[in-house]
């Protein structure tokens, strides 16, 4: 006898982890990633003051960009806020000279 079993196909939505939601959530955790090696980098370089401000400055940069760029939507769209007006590529004389054709052919 077979058994079967149900197959759990998600809800169509994004996975949302502390606000950050799909591809955002690789955003943020590169952000928190390159602020580390930056860090680290500038403190064995320079300075212990230098790197903490640099691994913080990345960090919250990152934190920043990625938080207003998921605002516009997880797909870039173009949001134009204006009046579209679409002009009609229709010329009429064209159908003018075609119902004159077409008259024509039926007055005979």
């Amino acid at each position: 006898m077979e058994r079967t079993f149900n197959v759990y196909k998600g809800l169509q939505r994004p996975l949302v982890y502390r606000g950050f939601s799909g591809k955002f959530i690789y955003w943020a955790l590169a952000s928190v990633l390159c602020g580390l090696v930056l860090g680290a980098l500038s403190i064995a370089l320079f300075s212990m003051l230098f790197g903490v401000l640099v691994l913080a400055a990345c960090i919250a940069g990152g934190m920043y960009y990625t938080l207003s760029e998921q605002k516009k939507g997880l797909h870039q769209k173009s949001r134009f806020k204006g009046i579209i007006h679409h002009q009609s590529q229709i010329n009429p004389k064209v159908y003018v000279k075609a119902q004159r054709i077409s008259d024509a052919l039926y007055r005979y």
